[in-house]
């Protein structure tokens, strides 16, 4: 009966990390939407969207220089780690809960 509760618990951890994975996924493809256009610095929601994907970007561009490229490839790099993380380890928790 342990193992049961133990098994969904990993598969209701694995189902929360893809919903966050997910929302942090289109949040980071709004910041890039509204890239391409000229935002209001002083809208609350341009606000809401530099703060929140600023710490996850700035590393990456420390990583990959744009070298005076127009455009700026870390969103891209971001989402290619998201969809890493939905695939392999929300997959492998849910793998694993099947296992217990």
């Amino acid at each position: 009966m342990l193992s049961i509760g133990a098994g969904n618990f990993l598969i209701a951890i694995a189902k929360v990390i893809d919903i966050v994975l997910t929302v942090y996924l289109w949040i980071i493809v709004a910041r890039a939407l509204i890239s391409w256009v000229n935002p209001d610095p002083y809208n609350k929601i341009v606000i809401f969207l530099y703060r929140v994907t600023e710490p996850v970007l700035r590393p990456i561009r420390r990583i990959i220089p744009r070298h005076s490229l127009p455009i700026d490839f870390a969103p891209l790099v971001v989402l290619l780690i998201i969809f890493f993380l939905q695939y392999f380890l929300v997959q492998t928790l849910i793998q694993l809960a099947g296992g217990i």
